[in-house]
């Protein structure tokens, strides 16, 4: 048996959401800060994540496996932690801020992260239980293209450089 964490998951851009497709979803704010990664990491983070008037902080460390697939610890942290990881940010990166909204539909969660930045698109990911699995696109949700392989849609690159939107 293979305990290994894996993250697997398919990314769109899409055209942003309307307020209606929105108002069902769970939504909380995000605050991102890109760490200098630890030895053999190709992404190492802290997020502080609101949900209202309850905030969770949490570290990550990815390695990245394929397009679709890394290797991924999550650990929820206290605030002190947090605060001392903070320390070590990538002075080469933003903080990213972003609103993410979870919408649970057919057994799947959808995550659509709207970011500051763009006013015309936004981002979506599924997190899939392996690469070949299939999926309802939910209804409402205009898909530009998929970016599953694009690295710079994923949240490290967009703390480099925002691309611009599409047409």
């Amino acid at each position: 048996m293979n305990d290994t964490p894996y993250e697997i998951e398919r990314k769109f851009l899409i055209r942003m959401p309307d307020s209606a497709l929105l108002a069902g979803a769970e939504a909380s704010r995000i605050t991102q800060t890109y760490l200098v990664p630890e030895e053999g990491a190709s992404s190492d983070r802290v997020r502080r994540r609101d949900y209202g008037d309850r905030t969770v902080y949490t570290h990550t460390v990815k390695t990245h496996v394929s397009d679709m697939r890394r290797v991924e610890i999550e650990t929820e942290i206290d605030r002190a932690c947090y605060e001392q990881l903070l320390r070590r940010a990538d002075p080469d990166r933003r903080p990213i801020e972003k609103t993410r909204y979870c919408l649970k539909l057919h057994g799947l969660v959808y995550e659509i992260d709207v970011f500051p930045f763009w006013t015309r698109q936004a981002y979506m990911e599924i997190e899939l239980n392996d690469e070949n699995q299939r999926f309802p696109w939910p209804q409402g949700v205009v898909c530009l293209r998929e970016v599953t392989g694009d690295r710079r849609y994923t949240n490290a690159a967009l703390a480099l450089e925002i691309p611009a939107e599409e047409p």
